[in-house]
């Protein structure tokens, strides 16, 4: 394993060490096809299929070997001129007519007895399945000659090609069938064959009658060369499928390039282990005709060692072969956002809610091409995260891409440029030969059947069993014992449930979290707090789930299913359910239902408190029992309920319960058979509802949730006015549990409740294998922990509590734990009050014995086991001690500190500035976060001193961010996540958007300002490369930098960021502070640095990835120490936040999201930043102290250089005699286990630099040829071509340009370049003032991206015979961040046109869904239709629609605009003007049919105005006219003020 030649094929993923887990793979890629639309065979179209795939290069990659790609692969049509060929001359025989023969490509062991055994195999069970074995042949292959890396050679399988003749009486899809049946049982028999080496190396990539894959570890470039039999004039398709991959790890992966038998994927299923254990359910329920017994043969359906791609294809492919039509398997696993479309039509929404009571949706951001030879198509997701583009021709060809501009097309051929829309298929029929549209090809399979009278007549709802006289309501007698025994606190009311029903929304707060881990807790902890949830970052997008809404959904269908390869009314017998936390009477009904041939069984879950130790465990196994017993006594729904607590029956935790039920009935394969509810007094936050969703349950009743807040009312702790009665309490809880867990799916980028049920996204932190195995199966927990036996002790400690033991005292209040907020007696905090006072004293004075004192209590408090670096010793003795002054000096060692993120809006000005000076003195780098910079601090002080940040930040609300702050840069990172917050976006409220702060990040004064959680540019892990390239192209000299959290998983992201170009990666640990976050966010997401970092190190290490990346890592770093553990993890850099905040005066008061910061810090009030006492001396004395006592370990551990240390995990180890109840069954093996290296010259920290490529960039050209305007100011104006290659054009230029002339460029269109053909990515992204960019052809995704004072014309070629305004000129995402300048498209625009445009004015003449998102500035001009959700989030600037069909106003979301007409002359002139520069700079058709129709046209204009930026207009006009009527006439004549 530890030298590259070892690889084998087969052994594609090195095995689990350390932290690395091969499950954590993420894959992204390139996909297209290229066909024929009437069925015409040609080998033109491999050509045409080469040329598209190596097109498309950039959006694949390669790891530490440049030429050992991640994969590249060809589906065709089965050749037959070309099979003919061969099977006469290579097998010497002659093949039956076409459709009774099927040929496969295989990968085969290279071990000569392994393959003949798999070959033997497969032909036994070809003859056992009634097929003829046609014979065998060797596919050639040239890897010299397509130049295949070491890697890529050592890992090849053999590849033979595989007939068979079709047995008598087969014939068509029996025959097909078939096929599919011998593939798998011989997959199954072989890929899991204990006696062969390389039993992983026997893959079928296709056994077909239709299509035919090649495919393997290559580039794009060496696909035909690799396999010569596609260059092969014999070779005809009439279509050709190509793909390329990007994996986030470069271990040899042969069987994963794509494409798949049936389908090639664009990005990532993020519901992939729900999916996987719902597939392996249904098996018990399965039954086909056309297979009859030996559908046995195809389980399990979902392969192991799978890619979510591949599992999706297995899928997939088992839903065709089993009857159902490609296309309406695809509409299943994929559907639109039905649920809250009221644009649908009923009878196709109709269509996909009786699909949902079927099968749940497989979720996350996809770009599908499918295939079965008879059809090609293409479906999106249904929130359209991934550009899939295509032309149609006049000779009949269909190009489909990610880009457009793949394939040469001579402008007057092509009839129609379209792209695929969220949820929308493509359809092209050959038999037919035809495109197909979504709208027929939807309504056909819509009307099939009449799926509306079948839900109508079959579905059951809760309303029906209502009302419920048996419900049980609020018992004040034993309402505290109950709180006290299953966990409640005083916190649990005063911070999670009170808040959340007044707020209808998670709580929020701020500071992050600094109390202990669960595992780590000395107090007895709910199960929940073991689990962390996860998140996406990088290989796939959070969702917005407020502002859109519209694809989000809780709705679900609970009981049995029937058997999922039938279409019948039955199907749609089952209960739906809105919502997932029942009221009490809905519970009710449920457990006493005997309806429609529906019973319930309720299960107690609770044991007996007397028993002997281990009662618990054995109460699990008879609640499984007792389960699995209800579904064979026919019963549709168990409910877990745990009301039967008393003083001798205690409650085994809901989600322990809820887990197994779940696995267990799963491994049973009747999981699909029954629904399950969860009555319990445990579940209260947001967090416990969503890990038993998580976990299985299908709905939840958590009654002493309800209970203990009527009891609140009752004591008067609610606003009476809202909480008028229980129900109202009820209703609110319900409300803002919704939003919590919508906003809980979104983080991890899943849009329906369906598909979060049962996907267990999260990570246990604590818990050891055997109540994973029991409960939690497939979930990671990577540092053991705490047995079933501690688990029951700890639901014993807290009965006690509630119920104690004779003779003790019963305590008449809840008790108070200090778990969010510190107490002296409660849970341990890593910053409480002894260590803020003597850190700051110590900086304050810079005395080196106070700094001792305060190193001392903090590495104490870590040691009392609040942080995982607390159980952790350094080992002196393996290196010997060294001379102090022989160790790097303070300054140096300083140079790698950072403070954290914390942008100017969250902090006063004050304290960023004093931040900023601070670390310029101490040569560390200071972080601007999100907020942009004030361009007045890029002047150095006349003192010398520096208040400019030296890093950058490019986050998702892109405040500010203009290529000139790019230009003033040292290093650009970009925030994929915060620490304490991951997968959230962030609010700035209007009252701390002073005049100061608006004009910083290009907004209104007195607006709100939304983050969105996503960064729109960056869906997948080619999205970031591209990201990472504009930034590097906007500042050369910049460290282009990439902000992760800690996750389980982090690592093959990191490995993934390292491929992608970045210079730097930031692994941030969830310790860190925050403004302001939901505390489910604070409390339950992320995990600590040293996880993080230490399994980014192994893993970047173990990929040969390491030299090119400098590793970071923050997250609540306070001393020496800490910096030193970091370093042995594998951390070059460090940064520090919440340290820095408190020598600046900070007290942890936690009140940051509350505007009234004591200490004048976190806050915008002019009279509170008064009391700002911190200067930038105290952040310096405490920084340098720090690095002196890592100095002083460095010392002692014998290391010179702190490069010397990085990595170094073997001088940790773990504490001894860790003396405490829950820690001492923690293994942190897996943390400090070193990374091992791949080969001997592997490095492991940064050596080397990163290739960008930037010396081939088209930008070079254009920089020489603009020299005169750049250094003297001349006009220029030429034209050049472009084609798709040619990505992020004009921002190079861009650079120099300002370089020279500063932030206001050059006066407008200095020079001017005219293009020819299909620009790529990000053409004219951070454009420049004075720079035009004009375009004939089309664009792909991120048109004018931070467009800063450019300008960008783009315009179909002249002699194009379509109709401009019909078809897509630009792809999604354009305009994104924007600040300034123009923009005019003649033609449509994708998704997400104008997100956050904050300045510029922009006219085109369609756009897709979610347009104007979150605008700030600025003006959008829509001269065409609209998608669904316009202007969601939209605070300020105008769009200006053009709706002569008056169908805009569904379309749009007036959640924070007001729809008016255009009547202000103002509006008029505005809007005239834009219309009058489009047509001339376009030569818009549609424009100057709307100026010939002026005036009279204007009232078919909606004007779309943010109601706040109206307000704050309306505030500042009726300001002005005061001011104007306190001005009078001296004697001179002039106007003067009156004061006061």
């Amino acid at each position: 394993m530890t030298l590259s030649h070892d690889i084998k094929p087969g052994a594609a993923f090195p095995p689990a060490h350390g932290l690395y887990s091969p499950e954590r793979e993420h894959d992204s890629c390139g996909v297209g096809f290229v066909a024929h639309v009437k069925g015409e065979a040609s080998h033109q179209i491999i050509r045409d299929a080469e040329h598209l795939l190596c097109q498309m290069d950039h959006r694949g990659a390669s790891g530490a070997e440049p030429n050992s790609g991640d994969g590249a692969g060809i589906l065709t049509a089965l050749p037959h001129a070309f099979l003919t060929r061969i099977a006469q001359n290579d097998l010497g025989t002659e093949l039956p007519e076409p459709g009774r023969f099927a040929a496969g490509v295989v990968f085969l062991p290279t071990v000569d007895l392994e393959r003949e055994k798999c070959k033997r195999a497969v032909e036994e069970i070809c003859s056992e399945e009634g097929q003829i074995l046609v014979g065998w042949r060797v596919v050639p292959t040239r890897p010299d000659e397509a130049d295949l890396g070491p890697g890529a050679l050592a890992a090849a399988p053999r590849i033979e090609q595989i007939i068979v003749a079709a047995g008598d009486g087969f014939e068509g899809d029996a025959f097909e069938r078939r096929l599919y049946l011998i593939r798998k049982r011989a997959s199954h028999l072989l890929r899991s064959d204990p006696e062969m080496t390389q039993a992983k190396a026997f893959y079928v990539c296709s056994l077909s009658t239709k299509v035919l894959i090649y495919k393997g570890m290559l580039t794009p470039s060496q696909l035909t060369t690799y396999f010569p039999d596609l260059k092969d004039g014999d070779y005809e398709t009439h279509l050709a499928m190509v793909h390329s991959r990007f994996s986030t790890n470069t271990f040899p992966s042969w069987d994963r390039a794509q494409p798949n038998r049936f389908m090639s994927h664009n990005g990532e299923i993020n519901t992939l282990r729900g999916n996987v254990n719902w597939m392996t359910a249904r098996q018990g329920v399965v039954q086909s005709d056309l297979f009859g017994e030996s559908i046995e043969g195809l389980f399990p359906v979902v392969e192991p060692d799978c890619s979510d791609s591949g599992v999706f294809d297995n899928a997939l492919e088992f839903l065709l072969m089993t009857g159902r039509t490609l296309q309406e398997s695809v509409m299943m696993m994929i559907p639109e956002a039905w649920q809250k479309n009221e644009l649908m039509p009923k009878d196709k929404r109709a269509f996909y809610e009786f699909h949902s009571c079927v099968m749940e949706p497989w979720d996350g951001p996809a770009s599908i091409a499918f295939t079965d030879g008879h059809y090609i198509g293409a479906v999106l997701d249904r929130n359209g995260l991934r550009p899939s583009r295509y032309y149609l021709t006049h000779d009949d060809r269909v190009i489909m891409a990610s880009e457009v501009g793949v394939l040469p097309v001579e402008p007057a051929m092509v009839k129609a440029k379209g792209r695929l829309e969220p949820g929308r298929m493509f359809l092209v029929d050959f038999v037919a030969g035809r495109l197909v549209p979504d709208e027929e090809l939807k309504q056909e399979f819509a009307n099939r059947e009449p799926y509306g009278d079948w839900l109508d007549s079959e579905r059951l709802m809760l309303r029906e069993l209502l009302p419920e006289p048996r419900a049980i309501g609020l018992d004040p007698q034993t309402l505290l014992h109950r709180m006290q025994a299953f966990g409640y606190t005083v916190e649990t009311m005063q911070f999670m449930l009170q808040p959340l029903i007044d707020q209808l929304r998670d709580p929020v707060g701020s500071m992050g979290n600094d109390s202990a881990l669960a595992c780590l807790s000395d107090q007895p902890r709910m199960l929940y707090d073991y689990f962390k949830q996860l998140f996406a970052q990088v290989t796939n997008p959070p969702i917005d789930s407020i502002r859109e809404e519209i694809i989000m959904s809780l709705e679900c269908y609970i009981g049995p299913e029937p058997n999922l390869l039938d279409i019948t009314k039955k199907h749609a017998h089952r209960l739906r359910i809105r919502h997932p936390i029942l009221t009490n009477e809905e519970l009710a009904a449920v457990k006493h239902m005997d309806h429609r041939g529906w019973r319930s069984r309720t299960i107690d879950t609770t044991f007996d408190r007397w028993a002997n130790s281990g009662e618990m465990a054995r109460a699990l196994d008879r609640v499984c029992q007792e389960a699995e017993e209800a579904i064979d006594q026919g019963y549709s729904i168990v409910v877990l309920s745990d009301r039967k607590i008393d003083e001798n029956r205690v409650p085994i935790s809901a989600l322990a319960v809820c887990g197994a039920v779940h696995h267990h009935l799963v491994k049973q394969t009747k999981r699909t058979r029954i629904g399950l509810v969860v009555e319990t007094g445990e579940a209260r936050e947001v967090h416990h509802h969503c890990l038993l969703v998580g976990y299985g349950a299908d709905a939840i009743n958590p009654y002493l949730a309800f209970e203990s807040l009527w009891q609140a009312r009752l004591d008067g702790l609610l606003d009476e006015t809202v909480h008028t009665s229980e129900s109202a309490v009820v209703s609110a809880y319900r409300k803002g549990v919704a939003k919590g867990i919508l906003k809980v799916m979104a983080k991890m980028g899943i849009s329906t409740l369906q598909s979060y049920k049962g996907a267990q996204i999260f990570e246990a932190v604590g818990l050891a294998d055997e109540v994973i195995e029991r409960c939690f199966v497939g979930t990671a927990s990577r540092l053991q922990g705490v047995g079933l036996d501690l688990l029951e002790q700890e639901a014993l400690r807290r009965h006690a509590l509630g119920y104690p033991e004779r003779g003790q005292t019963h305590l008449a209040a809840l008790p108070n734990p200090g778990e969010f907020h510190w107490r002296s007696a409660g849970e341990r905090h890593g910053w409480d009050p002894v260590v803020i006072s003597s850190l700051q004293a110590a900086a304050r004075s810079g005395d080196q014995s106070s700094y001792e004192r305060f190193a001392e209590q903090a590495n104490e408090e870590a040691q009392a086991n609040c942080a995982l670096r607390g159980l952790l010793r350094l080992k002196t003795g393996i290196e010997e001690a060294v001379p102090l002054e022989e160790v790097d000096p303070a300054s140096e060692i300083m140079k790698r500190f950072c403070t954290g993120a914390m942008s100017f809006g969250s902090i006063s000005a004050e304290a960023h500035e004093a931040l900023a000076v601070a670390l310029n003195r101490a040569g560390g780098r200071s972080n601007t976060g999100e907020g942009g910079e004030d361009p007045e601090r890029f002047k150095t002080l006349p003192s010398g001193d520096s208040r400019r940040s030296s890093i950058k930040q490019v986050a998702s609300g892109r405040f500010g961010v203009t290529i000139w702050y790019l230009a003033n840069a040292d290093e650009l990172q970009i925030k994929m996540a915060q620490g304490a917050k991951p997968g959230e976006g962030g609010e700035l409220p209007g009252r701390k958007v002073d005049e100061i702060i608006a004009r910083i990040r290009y907004s209104t004064p007195g607006v709100g300002l939304i983050s969105p959680p996503p960064h729109h540019d960056i869906y997948s892990i080619e999205d970031l490369a591209q990201l990472i390239h504009d930034l590097k192209n906007s500042n050369p000299t910049a460290r282009i930098s990439v902000k992760l959290v800690s996750e389980v998983g982090v690592g093959t992201i990191a490995a993934g960021v390292a491929k992608a170009h970045a210079e730097h990666i930031l692994i941030s640990g969830d310790g860190g502070g925050t403004g302001a976050s939901p505390l489910t966010s604070i409390k339950h997401a992320g995990l600590p640095w040293e996880l993080g970092i230490a399994e980014t190190h192994q893993t970047l290490v173990l990929n040969d990835l390491r030299s090119r990346v400098v590793l970071q890592t923050d997250g609540g770093l306070k001393t020496g120490r800490d910096v030193v553990i970091a370093a042995l993890l594998g951390a070059e850099e460090m940064g520090f936040s919440t340290g820095p905040l408190i020598a600046l005066g900070c007290i942890m008061m936690r009140k940051c999201h509350l505007n009234t910061c004591p200490v004048g810090i976190a806050t915008q009030d002019p009279v509170l930043r008064k009391k700002f006492a911190g200067t930038p001396d105290h952040v310096v004395n405490y920084l340098f102290m720090v690095a002196e006592e890592a100095r002083r370990l460095m010392a002692q551990l014998g290391f010179r250089r702190m490069d010397d240390m990085i990595g170094r995990a073997d001088i940790l180890e773990t504490r001894d005699a860790i003396n405490h109840w829950k820690a001492e069954g923690l293994d942190l093996t897996p943390v400090l286990t070193p990374a091992v290296k791949p080969h001997e010259d592997v490095e492991v920290r940064c050596t080397r630099e990163q290739d960008h490529g930037l010396d081939q960039a088209l930008d070079r050209r254009l920089i020489e040829l603009s020299l005169d305007a750049i250094h003297h100011g001349k006009k220029i104006n030429l034209e050049l071509p472009i084609g798709n290659t040619n990505r992020t054009v004009g921002t190079m230029l861009s650079h120099e340009v300002v370089k020279v002339w500063g932030e206001r460029a050059l006066p407008i269109d200095t020079i001017h370049f005219k293009f020819l053909g299909s620009a790529g990515q990000s053409f004219g992204a951070f454009l420049a003032r004075g720079i035009t960019l004009e375009l004939e052809g089309d664009s792909n995704d991120y048109v004018g991206k931070g467009l800063s004072g450019g300008r960008v014309i783009i315009y179909p070629p002249h002699e194009s015979t379509f109709v401009a305004e019909e078809n897509v000129i630009i792809g999604n995402v354009a305009l994104y961040g924007a600040t300034g300048g123009r923009a005019f498209f003649r033609g449509r625009a994708a998704e997400r046109f104008c997100v956050r445009n904050s300045g510029a004015r922009a006219v085109v003449e369609g756009v897709g869904d979610h347009a104007c998102e979150y605008m700030t500035g600025g003006r959008a001009v829509i001269l065409g239709p609209t998608g669904l959700n316009f202007a969601a989030g939209m605070s300020g600037g105008v769009a200006y629609v053009w709706d002569p069909e008056k169908i805009f106003s569904p379309r749009c979301n007036k959640g924070t605009v007001d729809l008016e007409s255009v009547e202000a002359d103002e509006d008029i002139v505005e809007l005239r003007e834009l219309i009058e520069l489009h047509k001339q700079y376009t030569g818009s058709s549609v424009a100057e049919r709307i100026l010939d129709g002026w005036p009279d046209v204007l009232e078919q204009f909606v004007k779309v105005m943010p109601t706040d930026y109206k307000r704050v207009l309306v505030e500042r006009k009726k300001h002005d006219e005061e001011m104007e009527s306190t001005i009078h006439e001296d004697d001179s004549g002039q106007h003067v003020a009156i004061e006061g």
